[in-house]
């Protein structure tokens, strides 16, 4: 799977933040601009993904909402990394990538240490049962309550399930969310 790698300048063992891109920055996009133009690999994202994690951006093949038709690959990318902490591997996504933050969530229960989806197009099947934090934009807005019913999400951000709702349009609830330090060190007290 065609995929851009971030890391730290010194050795690890470094937490690995896998980021799933939306709708479209699957191919045929190039790869680099579809993995970075939302995201923690953003060039006006916080400092600190690039600083404290190893960031893995994969690109689907084709555009959809199908990430989890390559749970399985994503996990392999993500064991291939080397210098990373098994214990400390976290998902983020936006849009159809936050949906496919709960789709791998669910399918690989015990391999996450916590997920972070940015304005998910649609709710989860289930609670994938481990630290969620919900960024929410104007997609997900619609379903909000559903969220955080489905998701038992509080809305402060001391918990292991938070949801957090700016009032901003898709595109500015992530560039908001992948800015926001606080919530990659929310993902660091986290491990499997």
């Amino acid at each position: 799977m065609k995929h851009i790698l971030s890391a730290p300048a010194s050795s690890g063992p470094w937490p690995l933040l896998v980021f799933l891109h939306g709708y479209d920055e699957g191919a045929p996009t190039e790869l680099a601009a579809g993995v970075t133009r939302h995201g923690p690999l953003r060039h006006a994202s916080a400092k600190i993904a690039k600083e404290q994690f190893i960031v893995l951006a994969p690109q689907l093949p084709l555009c959809g909402d199908v990430w989890v038709n390559y749970a399985d690959e994503v996990q392999a990318l993500a064991l291939s990394i080397p210098d990373t902490d098994p214990s400390r591997f976290y998902l983020t996504g936006f849009s159809f990538g936050g949906n496919g933050v709960f789709d791998l969530a669910l399918a690989q229960p015990r391999f996450w240490a916590a997920a972070w989806s940015v304005d998910p197009t649609r709710v989860p099947v289930r609670d994938p049962k481990l630290p969620v934090w919900l960024s929410i934009g104007k997609l997900a807005r619609r379903q909000k309550a559903e969220f955080i019913r489905r998701l038992m999400l509080s809305g402060t951000a001391a918990g292991e399930r938070v949801w957090c709702d700016e009032g901003l349009d898709h595109v500015g609830a992530a560039t908001s969310a992948y800015r926001d330090e606080a919530i990659y060190e929310w993902l660091l007290r986290h491990r499997r």
